[in-house]
């Protein structure tokens, strides 16, 4: 389909610590735009420094969108995101500036692209019950209820897991059979143009690690005791699970010490990565350009090239 007439959406995405973030916001300087947020932590504004969301200082230099706009408490879902997500990119539109969407949950993204798919309600009962699970024990019981997601799953990938159990549990059927049936995505009236930061794995768990090493530094310790001190947030709740938060809430509880819960964290960063790294080589269709630069003017210059084309 010709898409040169329709307006134009920059993407830039890849796995955390990769660099995502300054560019998007040096994206923005450059094209008159407005930056909005495609990663699934980085809604809650409880956390700012464990979810590493852009500082103050950088919000100022150019308009950012759905960044610490979700209370921990509250209940937030993919499809919720792209409903923001789409009402942001129009007023972008509507005011003449490009819209740069950055992030690493490609659910997100997905689901922003592509379309809803129209899962019924899960039981409020069921969903609680597998989110108590251990997810050793989920993913033996997606095996039976639904083998493909099960084999294609990670074992360890607690929400993915746990989200195609809810689903097969409460409505009797897979969550590819309503996957199947997505609809309203944006993707046929916008020109998109998406860049995918791959960059060197080394690089990238070295990132990983001084990025850990900065928010333990920076104030999570605070952060996180504010959180388990919010009465009104369930222990199942996502925010809890959030990379660095079970951790230092280990750490608050004296059942380990600050250096065991950031090198757990270090190695949960990295295995996160790792799984994003591998979603975003593979998913995404060819028409995303993959980068392995690492020098911002390098990426500038590959954007440009996607926004012009």
């Amino acid at each position: 389909m010709n898409t040169r007439h329709l307006p134009r959406l920059a993407l830039i995405a890849g796995p955390t610590a990769s660099g995502k973030s300054a560019l998007a916001i040096a994206v923005a300087e450059r094209h008159d735009g407005v930056v909005i947020n495609a990663d699934s932590a980085q809604v809650y504004r409880d956390l700012r420094v464990l979810t590493a969301r852009p500082t103050a200082e950088d919000e100022a230099l150019v308009p950012h969108r759905l960044f610490g706009h979700v209370d921990g408490a509250d209940s937030y879902s993919a499809a919720r995101w792209a409903n923001e997500a789409a009402r942001e990119i129009d007023a972008a539109h509507a005011a003449g500036k490009l819209p740069v969407l950055v992030g690493g949950t490609g659910l997100y993204l997905r689901t922003l692209l592509d379309g809803i798919a129209p899962v019924p309600e899960i039981d409020p009962q069921i969903r609680e019950a597998v989110r108590a699970l251990p997810v050793a024990e989920a993913h033996a019981a997606l095996a039976v209820l639904d083998p493909p997601a099960a084999a294609r799953l990670a074992p360890a990938d607690t929400t993915r897991v746990a989200r195609a159990l809810e689903v097969v549990r409460s409505t009797g059927k897979p969550l590819t059979e309503w996957q199947a049936a997505r609809s309203g995505g944006i993707g046929d009236r916008v020109s998109l143009a998406a860049l995918v930061l791959l960059p060197d794995r080394d690089w990238l768990m070295a990132r990983c690690d001084a990025r850990a090493a900065a928010m333990f530094a920076d104030g999570a310790r605070a952060e996180v005791a504010a959180l388990r001190d919010r009465a009104d947030i369930p222990s199942s709740a996502p925010i809890r699970r959030a990379i660095g938060v079970p951790e230092m809430l280990a750490v608050l509880a004296s059942e380990m010490t600050e250096n065991q819960a950031l090198d757990l964290t270090r190695i949960a960063t990295r295995q996160y990565a790792k799984r994003q790294y591998t979603w975003f080589r593979n998913q995404p269709p060819p028409s995303w350009r993959r980068s392995h630069m690492l020098e911002t003017i390098e990426l500038m210059h590959e954007i440009d090239i996607l926004l012009h084309d």
